[in-house]
């Protein structure tokens, strides 16, 4: 982890990245986005399990896991208006529609929450933040989730899953592992990269206004890892820049740094 100051920050080198036609691109992104998430989950969800070796599973869920944090992010840049910054009308409907397809999350009701994340980063008025006590990885997830997840998302989710199972005779099984399980395994991998690292508190205390580190893993791995969300204190210093720039912010973080 690394932790990187805004007072090194050249905007004027990172306002260059941002470009006319980049309105355009991120939207192709995000609807590439959501055309992947919904062809591979139709693909999968008509497979006969019994049919399937437990390599192709796993590799399936962790592939399926990996479209949904990219839902996620998608709707996440969405709230930041940089899926269409030319039509914040179109923005929002694209975030509301990954959001939808996501959990049947309320994009309104996420973007609230989020604002308090950035307004208020790693204090006791961020919902992404722990409770002032319990400060390990499991009781920080919890609490975490507590904030987005209800009793009314679980039965929507519950009416939907009975509804493919019982009329459109969807395998219960293919439900489990490529619909229900990969949101919940999408849900840890942006906590741990997205919250849990970069706002845990150094032991020399946070050293910017942002309270948040960088996560500095080579551009490939940090696409993996979480679409580039562990380049965390880049994204607050510049949350404007979606999340596929971020890698070309971080250089400029490293290179002013050193």
């Amino acid at each position: 982890m690394a932790e990187l100051s805004t007072t090194t920050l050249n905007f004027l080198e990172i306002k260059q990245l941002t470009k006319p036609q980049d309105s355009v691109y991120s939207t192709l992104v995000a609807c590439l986005m959501i055309s992947l998430w919904g062809i591979s989950l139709g693909i999968l969800l008509r497979l006969n399990f019994f049919d399937l070796g437990i390599w192709f599973v796993l590799s399936a869920l962790l592939w399926q896991t990996f479209l949904y944090t990219g839902l996620f992010i998608t709707i996440h840049d969405a709230m930041h208006g940089s899926v269409c910054m030319q039509n914040p009308q179109l923005n929002d409907w694209i975030g509301s529609l990954a959001a939808f397809c996501y959990s049947f999350f309320s994009y309104q009701e996420l973007l609230r929450k989020h604002q308090l994340h950035h307004l208020y980063p790693a204090s006791d008025r961020d919902p992404d933040f722990h409770d002032g006590q319990h400060k390990h990885l499991l009781a920080w997830y919890l609490h975490f989730m507590s904030h987005y997840w209800n009793w009314t998302q679980l039965m929507k989710v519950a009416a939907v899953f009975a509804m493919l199972c019982l009329i459109v005779k969807v395998s219960y099984l293919n439900l489990l592992l490529f619909w229900t399980v990969p949101p919940i395994l999408s849900s840890m991998q942006l906590f741990y990269f997205g919250t849990f690292l970069p706002h845990r508190e150094p032991k020399s205390g946070h050293q910017n206004s942002h309270r948040s580190q960088t996560n500095s893993l080579p551009v490939l791995w940090s696409l993996i890892a979480c679409y580039h969300f562990g380049y965390h204190h880049e994204h607050h210093a510049c949350p404007y820049i979606p999340w596929w720039r971020l890698p070309d912010v971080h250089r400029i973080f490293v290179k002013q740094c050193k």
